[in-house]
């Protein structure tokens, strides 16, 4: 996907706008290009990862949590079987009639909402023409997962408009085709973390997730006078482009050497080093394998409270995500680095890596100061201005506001 987000738009800050608001005016933008109100308004959240980095697709465990910026979309049946789509975040609007979709012919944006109406379909559920109107507040390229935030609201959009219920285990049908959608259609190897989180998560926790089982729990996330600060480093990143996929790759060569389906079988890393010669996949096993313990030792720190013992874990997760995985970058590192000098608990790259976006534990009385250093090492480096976001645990996917139906 591309990006029409300008510097001065976005500002220091990334702002995740209040619901009602954004959902007013999204209607009213609906009215104006249409003609008449939409039926209603759907909302789903990017994630930020606290743990986990490229074990989801090895079959492990990760940590996502919700964000309160969302992706919203306007919605309404149409008499005939057209699909019409317009972003506010895009150029241009996309129209197709459902029955002539072949989802080989997608291209760039549009292939995210048309691929999960098709697979919809595909699935057994029919699907009548609509119009969605989209805006988002989850920037693209931070590593936190705007794209299952589109696939999401549009998938709940998208049922609404067929007047199928989305109950529990409906949620959990969506999941795996949004997943489909990203993977088949998209041409994105994704994991499935980023659409479980988004259509899973509760407010006030982190979606413990077994990625095997599919089994989630949720982890309440309460750390007085400490900041989990989201620091986006503008370095642009796309699971499509190559990088990401080659780590797969690599993880799926070396589960194969072992004799395993998935690395999450290995039952022992001495074992499994020993039996692997390659360096690189020597270095990818190495890191999946500690990432998952890193993932239960997290969910201790956070239930105990342990503010240390979390950012200790938050820097030993970076060091073998730059060095083992190799999926950081300069702006990575830097704020990482700046972190730790002034006083932080803890830093990490989160998400898919080579670009995108860090995370900081730091106390409140630091936070300031940590920020203001992150951006004063941007600016020495000659690194576009990074933006900043303090974290808090939103729920999941969900209907804003109903108006017509």
């Amino acid at each position: 996907m591309t990006t029409t987000w300008r510097l001065d738009e976005l500002g220091d800050d990334l702002d995740p706008g209040r619901p009602r608001e954004l959902s007013a005016a999204l209607v009213a933008t609906f009215e104006r290009l249409h003609g008449v109100p939409p039926a209603g308004v759907f909302a789903a959240p990017g994630r930020v990862n606290l743990m986990g980095e490229h074990t989801d697709y090895n079959g492990g465990w990760c940590l996502p949590m919700a964000l309160p910026h969302a992706t919203y979309v306007a919605v309404r049946r149409r008499d005939d079987r057209r699909l019409t789509v317009t972003s506010l975040q895009q150029v241009g609007a996309f129209s197709i009639d459902l029955d002539g979709l072949d989802p080989a012919s997608l291209r760039g944006w549009s292939s995210y909402p048309a691929g999960v109406v098709w697979l919809l379909e595909a699935s057994g559920l029919r699907m009548p023409g609509m119009d969605l109107v989209i805006d988002s507040r989850v920037p693209v390229g931070a590593g936190l997962s705007s794209s299952a935030a589109l696939e999401c609201a549009v998938a709940l959009a998208a049922c609404a408009m067929a007047e199928v219920a989305v109950d529990a285990q409906m949620r959990r049908r969506l999941i795996d085709l949004c997943v489909r959608a990203e993977r088949e259609i998209v041409g994105s190897p994704t994991g499935g973390m980023d659409q479980t989180a988004a259509l899973l998560a509760r407010p006030g926790e982190a979606l413990l997730l077994d990625c095997l089982t599919g089994r989630t729990e949720g982890v309440s996330w309460s750390f007085p006078e400490a900041s989990l600060l989201i620091v986006d480093t503008r370095a642009q990143h796309s699971l499509s482009d190559g990088q990401y996929g080659d780590r797969r790759a690599e993880c799926a060569r070396a589960a194969a050497a072992l004799g395993l389906d998935l690395l999450r079988e290995a039952p022992d890393l001495g074992v499994a080093l020993r039996r692997l010669t390659d360096d690189i996949l020597h270095r990818r096993v190495r890191h999946v394998f500690s990432e998952n313990l890193r993932v239960g030792a997290a969910v201790r720190a956070i239930r105990g409270g342990e503010h240390r013992e979390l950012g200790r874990l938050f820097t030993e997760s970076h060091e073998s995500l730059r060095d083992d995985f190799e999926v950081s970058c300069a702006e990575l590192d830097l704020v990482v680095d700046t972190a730790l000098v002034e006083g932080a608990y803890g830093a990490r790259m989160t998400g898919g890596g080579f670009g995108g976006s860090a995370i900081v534990l730091v106390a409140d009385a630091k936070l300031a100061r940590v920020r203001a250093a992150v951006t004063s090492a941007f600016a020495e480096r000659g690194f576009t201005r990074p933006a900043f976001v303090v974290a808090t645990a939103a729920g999941a996917a969900a209907e804003v506001e109903s108006l017509t139906r």
